[in-house]
């Protein structure tokens, strides 16, 4: 109210340059009135007196700040013509008043008489401090002096203190005064640096925690300011009188200069020290309060987190002017952080509020009490960089997951006995970076020492232990590293792609993959994100603000994942498998044009993550789980699961009941409730236990009937159905909390119609269960808001519905409601009572699970098989079998409709028995881990015998997988991203054997390896074919006329039938290729020319006359090449001993071989032998080999030994 309205102006528009876009303070047109006071006259209620500054009238009081403060203000009477009322960002607290000029005093204020003091000056106070007596106790001395240093308030052990140095006016001497009387604490207001002071009543005292020797105030001391002609200086003579006394050190004071003194110590390489000096700024940016970092002038930042901000950061707003003295100057300390300068204000640091903001911003309320960023800053003693990084992370938590669980101070806050979600993430984190031996931060040797010490002196450029960013920059920095490292060359083998058709050659190249640990990024990437189960895809999903995740979860012990209670859960992984799938759409006409990027036509990718339930923490659990009742571990039905003993069964024994995906209690179930009873109805609910014994996966069917109710079925919509065993009747409670662990399994066998076969019908939003269903899980459907207990019980069969119940062999079914609840009790074998099970439970035919080689074996019957085994190679393929039409148009699939995924499994890595499984592409979009090393349980297949009597089996609509085991992350990572093979270290050295073992069990190893000799080579085939239909390849084009072929490219094939034998059996042998050129001993160049000369003629084909020959082939007329070859097959150079590594040609040639034994004639010198020879086996050539005569002894050696060891 003293302003006129120009000088108001004036005044509220000189920071918008500064701090542009922001509204000035309104004028206030009232004048306030009250009490200037520290909190000591409060009334109802404990005194206050934290240093604080209150206006108080009979009706309240406020915080207030000033710029300008006399001790003798304090309890007077006052009008305040310019003031500011700031409001705080939280609506729940009051705001604060800025006086914004000198206030008027009501009351005459009395005048103080000062009688002349003897005082001491801070050289000859010194002294005191370092002499010894007990004399010090009783002694009681007046100090004069400049104020030198100040420092901030602290409050340690509910303890409110603060430090002030005063100094000689003509010497650097000084010494400090501590003050703790709470009446002296707003003396902290009014002291200025510069200024000469009087400060009487002082006694020594000595520091329990550190030793250090201080004055100290008592509560007859009083703040005066210093006047030479008021003070008369005293000698130590004075003080001495009256008791015995020592001198220790004349030398004892502290000494202060400008800039503060560091310690020189030798510092280690890449170790920095900061710089201290004097700054003054205008804030231009609050960046975090509750951290204590503000922005200076649009481009220095400030920390004041080494300080305590008792007055919750009062004044400290955009557009306010602060001075800084004494602060340490670090320079790029985090190389993420946006600043490149760092002002950190330590506790020998002073920051005076210099001038008030002119801007209207809120106030950010900084709390000192269960702020997290002060306690694990003072609980670890962190420097700089560290606490820059822990800001950030803990920035990050609170934008990616506050909107999940609506309650800030879960990350904030702390607690001793429930650590918040940041506590849990971060403390482990710095327990492994900070040493004990630094976390103890010397609070007092930090102020008072002679030589600076504290965490900001020196500082080292932190490459930070880990990060966790949003999912959204995970997901798109994993896809641009995937797409960055694809090389179509190298995802083929350059002598394997130069052989492959335009079909082959993209189709090998349409399905790729990248894997991704978290130490494949720098720094090492920690996973983190709210579990959810999508209704839209029936997959598991980590999400946070920014995006979701798909994930596939596992156990360690081979069991599915089905914990249903952690819907909604935060959980951190640090151990995980990021898998990047590239689907590539391309139209290469050859290998040669495998770098030119105009032959790609699209790229789409699919991320998701897979791990280990064993490597998640969980960091928070929605409180909506937790329910009163014994665990399920304390039933007497149950027994204890294997390995199975999760932070959440050691922590919450609460009811699983999961947190829905935008559920409305009570939506759908109004026609199964019963209406006249509202009240109850709205905790009342339904339970039913059952068993799965059979599951299918997730399609596209049409199983709702039409609105028309003429029996056809609409659209397709993707849905899956599980056939079940009611375990027991329907059970009604009045809270889902009370619903017990298994009492129905008590009376199941009392009652057999609660035993019977149904059929679940999950579509909608009950998709979500999908991932937790597994066969012989034992699960309780629950139906909130609900007392009908015919619930469970659907009737109206539709004319499709009733085919569907003939088809399953169940006599009901149930289609699962999109509000309904689905909890997972335990498993049938971790029941610790058969006898409590019903007989028809066990067994269960549709849950069996064969071994591979009984599947394999020529004795099984059965069509729908299930079974375990590990994928050894994964490859795509032309479409094996026909696709339905309706199944081409289904959306989201990423690969062509007429390609399939053909996957070897094994039983185990490295075993023989290998079982391939062809999966038409259209199911692909909802399998999740197909990956080689990945232990797969497939259930419901159908298996089927190929024209060659190889055993195969199909992926249909009724069949689902399950993820037992994760692959090795050192074979995921390391193996072809093209899926195409999966090497384990037993694979690399491929076993030595001997023909005639082979002979007698030809299905005891898949592969191997033989050293051999080459008796001679049956037929050989060189021909150029069309890279696009496959015809001859002749003259630059291809030859087919009905109807003619546009293309230009053909590529070279080779193939060769050769016979060999070790001495103990002989076996014919398939090369292709560039085997063939190793077998005829030519080298790449010759072989080049080789196959130029056949081009013009398209095709060679050269055939032995003996036993073995195509009866149906007709070699080419003579040339020079084809005599040329012939004449090569049949030389003696052919004939020679070679290592041979070779798998069983589980698609042998279409010759008819002998079931039986022929006689053969032998020929040895002049005498014949007749011998009966069995039928020989067919082998493919991996790989040919010189052998070397070194290697050839060494090797036969270690044959006879073996052979010699077997026979005894």
């Amino acid at each position: 109210m003293t302003w006129s309205t120009r000088e108001f102006k004036e005044w509220a528009h000189q920071d918008e340059v500064i701090v542009p876009k922001q509204s000035v303070l309104p004028r206030a047109h009232l004048i306030l009135i009250g009490y200037l006071t520290d909190g000591r006259k409060q009334e109802g209620k404990a005194k206050l007196m934290d240093g604080n500054l209150y206006v108080q009238d009979n009706t309240g009081s406020m915080p207030c700040e000033l710029l300008h403060f006399d001790f003798e203000w304090l309890e007077l009477l006052f009008l305040f013509p310019s003031w500011a009322y700031i409001p705080h960002t939280s609506q729940s607290s009051a705001g604060y008043v800025e006086i914004l000029a000198d206030p008027v005093p009501v009351d005459i204020r009395p005048e103080r008489v000062v009688n002349t003091i003897p005082v001491f000056y801070p050289a000859t106070a010194a002294q005191l401090l370092s002499t010894r007596g007990e004399y010090k106790k009783r002694i009681k001395l007046n100090v004069a002096g400049e104020l030198a240093r100040l420092s901030t308030l602290l409050c340690i052990h509910h303890k409110t203190f603060f430090f002030l140095f005063l100094k000689c006016f003509s010497s650097v001497s000084c010494v400090p005064v501590l003050v703790q009387k709470p009446p002296q604490l707003a003396w902290h207001h009014m002291l200025q640096l510069g200024h000469g002071y009087v400060l009487t009543a002082l006694s020594v005292s000595s520091l329990k925690a550190s030793g250090h020797k201080v004055f100290v105030t008592s509560f007859s001391s009083c703040l005066l300011p210093y006047s030479a002609e008021q003070v008369k200086e005293q000698t130590l003579e004075n003080a001495w009188h009256g008791g015995p006394h020592r001198t220790v050190s004349p030398e004892a004071s502290v000494q202060l200069s400008s800039p503060l003194e560091l310690t020189d110590e030798k510092l280690p390489v890449l170790v920095k020290e900061s710089k201290i000096l004097s700054y003054m700024g205008t804030i231009t940016q609050v960046l975090n309060a509750q951290a204590g970092l503000y922005e200076l002038d649009n481009k220095v930042c400030l920390c004041l987190a080494y300080q305590q901000q008792l007055n919750s950061a009062r004044g400290l707003r955009p557009g306010a002017c602060v001075e800084l003295r004494d602060v340490h100057l670090l320079q790029k300390p985090l190389a993420s952080f946006p600043f490149v300068v760092i002002l950190g204000a330590c506790l020998q640091s002073t920051v005076v509020l210099k001038g008030f903001s002119r801007l209207s911003t809120f106030h950010q309320l900084v709390v000192s009490s269960r702020n997290l960023y002060m306690q694990l800053l003072f609980r670890f003693n962190l420097g700089l960089p560290l606490y820059l990084w822990l800001v950030s992370l803990l920035e990050m938590l609170e934008q990616r997951f506050c909107c999940f669980f609506g309650r800030r101070r879960l990350f904030i806050c702390s607690g001793p006995q429930r650590p918040g979600i940041a506590e849990k993430f971060l403390v482990p984190i710095l327990k492994a970076v900070v040493p004990c031996k630094e976390r103890v931060r010397d609070v007092h040797r930090e102020i008072l020492a002679d030589m600076h010490h504290c965490p900001l002196q020196q500082y080292q450029p932190l490459e930070p232990p880990c990060q966790a960013p949003p999912l959204s920059l995970l997901c798109s920095v994993a896809e641009q590293r995937s797409w960055e490292a694809f090389n179509p060359s190298q995802l083929l083998s350059h002598l394997d792609a130069q052989h492959m058709g335009t079909q082959e050659l993209n189709r090998r190249l349409a399905w790729s993959y990248n894997a991704f640990s978290a130490e494949s990024f720098q720094p090492r990437m920690v996973l983190l994100g709210v579990l959810r189960a999508s209704s839209s895809s029936g997959s598991l999903q980590l999400r946070d603000k920014s995006d979701l995740l798909p994930c596939v979860i596992s156990h360690r012990d081979g069991s599915p994942f089905s914990d249903t209670a952690l819907i909604g859960s935060l959980l951190q992984v640090e151990a995980y498998q990021l898998v990047v799938e590239r689907f590539l759409q391309s139209d290469f006409p050859s290998w040669e044009q495998l770098l030119t990027p105009e032959h790609v036509r699209g790229k789409e990718t699919r991320l998701y993550v897979q791990f280990c339930f064993e490597d998640v923490q969980i960091l928070h659990m929605p409180e909506r789980h937790v329910q009163e009742g014994p665990t399920s571990s304390d039933s007497p039905l149950l027994g204890k699961k294997d390995g199975q003993c999760s932070e959440v069964e050691l922590r919450s024994p609460e009811a699983k009941v999961p947190k829905l995906e935008r559920t409305s209690p009570g939506a759908g179930t109004a026609e199964c409730c019963d209406r006249g009873q509202s009240s109850a109805r709205g905790t009342s609910c339904m339970s039913r236990l059952f068993l799965v014994t059979q599951k299918e996966g997730l399609m596209s069917r049409n199983y709702l009937p039409a609105a028309g109710g003429d029996g056809k079925g609409q659209d397709l919509q993707l849905s899956f159905q599980v056939t079940v065993l009611w375990m027991s009747k329907p059970q009604l409670w009045r809270h889902p909390r009370e619903i017990g662990n298994l009492p129905e399994l008590e009376q199941t066998n009392k009652d057999s119609k609660a035993q019977q076969r149904a059929l679940l019908f999950f579509m909608g939003r009950s998709l979500r269960w999908f991932p937790f269903l597994h066969p012989d899980g034992l699960y309780r459907l629950i139906v909130p808001q609900c007392l009908d207990f015919g619930v469970f019980e659907q009737t109206g069969l539709s004319p499709l519905e009733g085919r569907l119940l003939n088809q399953s062999g169940c006599p009901s079914y149930l289609l699962v409601s999109d509000t309904w609840h689905l909890q997972h009790e335990t498993w049938l074998t971790c029941l610790a009572q058969p006898q409590a099970m019903p007989e028809s439970v066990c067994p269960i035919p549709a849950s069996t699970v064969f071994s591979i080689p009984e599947l394999l074996s020529n004795s099984f019957t059965g069509s729908l098989v299930s079974f375990s085994g590990v994928i050894v190679e994964r490859t795509l393929c032309a479409e094996k079998f026909s696709t339905p039409c309706d199944m081409r148009r289904q959306k989201g699939t990423l690969l062509c409709w007429d390609h399939s995924v053909k996957l070897s499994v094994s039983a185990a890595p490295g075993s023989s028995a290998v079982l391939d499984v062809y999966i038409a592409s259209a199911f692909l979009q909802h399998l999740w881990g197909l990956l080689p090393g990945a232990k797969i349980l497939f259930q419901n297949l159908q298996r089927k015998i190929s024209r060659f009597h190889n055993v195969y089996c199909t992926y249909i609509a009724s069949s689902c997988i399950s993820i037992l085991a994760l692959p090795p992350s050192c074979l995921l990572l390391s193996s072809n991203p093209a899926g195409t093979a999966f090497k384990s270290p037993a694979d690399t050295s491929p076993t030595l054997v001997v023909l005639s073992e082979l002979l007698l069990q030809p299905h005891s190893l898949s592969q191997g390896q033989i050293l051999c000799h080459l008796s001679c080579v049956l037929d050989l085939s060189v021909q150029w074919i069309c890279s696009d239909c496959s015809s001859i390849f002749r003259e630059g084009r291809c030859s087919r006329q009905s109807p003619p072929c546009p293309s230009h490219t053909g590529v070279s094939k080779a193939f060769a039938r050769i016979l060999v034998e070790d001495g103990t059996g002989e076996v014919l042998v398939l090369c292709r290729n560039q085997q063939v050129a190793a077998l005829l001993g030519l080298s790449p160049a010759e072989w080049n020319v080789v196959q130029s000369s056949v081009q013009s003629r398209g095709s060679i084909l050269i055939q032995h006359g003996g036993a073995g020959a195509r009866p149906w082939c007709v070699e080419e007329p003579e040339d020079p090449v084809t005599c040329y070859l012939r004449n090569l097959c049949r030389s003696r150079a052919i004939s020679r001993p070679m290592l041979l590594d070779f798998s069983l040609d589980r698609k042998p040639s279409k010759i008819p071989q002998p079931d039986s034994s022929q006689p053969r004639r032998f020929l040895t010198g002049e005498v014949e032998y007749i011998s009966r020879v069995g039928a020989r086996l067919s082998l493919m050539c991996l790989n040919i080999q010189e052998a070397d005569p070194k290697v050839l002894c060494g090797l036969t050696s270690k044959r006879i030994k073996t052979w010699i060891s077997h026979s005894a």
